[in-house]
């Protein structure tokens, strides 16, 4: 799986080992409450957007676990 700026944050935490790579962009999603219930419609760009987190590097991350997964 390729992730980009549209690919939801539901899709991301079906691989594992995403969790350390958001907990190092302080991704704040993982423990918020009304995260849980739209996490299939909150994209990374949105995400990267509304809490000004480095896009680039996050998805640069997380491609990079995809690929170890493959």
């Amino acid at each position: 799986m390729q992730f980009n700026e549209k690919t939801t944050l539901q899709e991301v935490m079906e691989l594992s080992g995403v969790e350390d790579v958001l907990v190092k962009y302080n991704v704040p999603c993982l423990g918020c409450p009304m995260a849980k219930i739209e996490m299939q419609d909150l994209t990374i760009g949105q995400i990267c957007s509304n809490y000004g987190i480095d896009q680039a590097g996050l998805l640069a991350d997380l491609n990079a676990v995809a690929q170890k997964a493959q």
